[in-house]
């Protein structure tokens, strides 16, 4: 089995990801920022994992802590086969672009973009060395076509310029056996980032026309198909997972 490093894994849409990474047998190392009491709830919680689960304090918007979290990622478990790119800050308030904060493009672009270049610097050679390797990058819902994303345009730059990014290392890559992937979250919000398909089906969502909300195990279930062995010949491609909300275009 491999190993996967999964950011921000242990709360919101990367909690059903490492866990879908451990029942298929796989070691994870998985980060928090902060909130350490979800970190522990998470470890209790994957117990009978224990051995296979490995979690690190880490700010992906510093590039320091991204060498030392993949350092220890191998000195853990070996190689990096898998590299989640889940974490990515984002500005609740919505406000406009003129509006925003150097500081806070700034940490939208180190963490949401900057950080995926640092941590395929220090995986990617991993990964050509065993020659394999998945990375998945997470986009939002409209991603691939570099849409404009009111109050929120900070993110979407650095999720836009990702795409990029993601589909150049497709190409790269794909001599090293090595594919790049990106999944787009819908409308997933609140308790539904960790909630699994079968909870979601208890409660009719009028806003998506599968009729339910999406969940983390949506997510979680993407990226674990793009991550099979034979997934090789997926690469470099952008996988919208919005139970409908996106095959339409909405005149306003």
């Amino acid at each position: 089995m491999g190993h996967a490093l999964i950011t921000a894994g242990t709360s919101g849409l990367g909690r059903k990801v490492i866990e879908e990474f451990l029942k298929a047998g796989h070691c994870v190392t998985t980060t928090y920022f902060s909130n350490y009491d979800k970190a522990q709830k998470a470890k209790e919680n994957l117990a009978e994992y224990s051995h296979r689960l490995h979690i690190e304090q880490a700010d992906i918007t510093k590039k320091d802590d991204i060498k030392k979290l993949v350092d220890r990622a191998v000195a853990k478990f070996g190689g990096v086969d898998y590299l989640i790119n889940n974490a990515g800050p984002f500005v609740f308030e919505r406000k406009n672009l003129m509006d925003y904060t150097e500081d806070e493009w700034h940490e939208m672009m180190e963490g949401n973009l900057n950080a995926v270049f640092y941590l395929l610097r220090q995986t990617i050679p991993h990964m050509r060395q065993q020659r394999f390797g998945r990375i998945i990058n997470y986009g939002f819902q409209g991603a691939n076509s570099a849409s404009g994303w009111p109050y929120r345009s900070a993110f979407a730059a650095a999720k836009s310029g990702l795409v990029s990014l993601t589909k150049t290392v497709a190409f790269e890559e794909a001599e090293n056996q090595i594919t790049s992937n990106m999944v787009c979250p819908g409308n997933i919000v609140g308790d539904m980032k960790e909630a699994s398909i079968e909870e979601s089906r208890k409660t009719y969502d009028e806003k998506t026309p599968i009729g339910r909300s999406g969940t983390g195990e949506d997510i979680a279930r993407t990226i674990m198909y793009l991550c099979e062995d034979n997934s090789d010949m997926i690469t470099g491609a952008v996988f919208e997972v919005t139970g409908g909300l996106d095959v339409i275009h909405r005149y306003r």
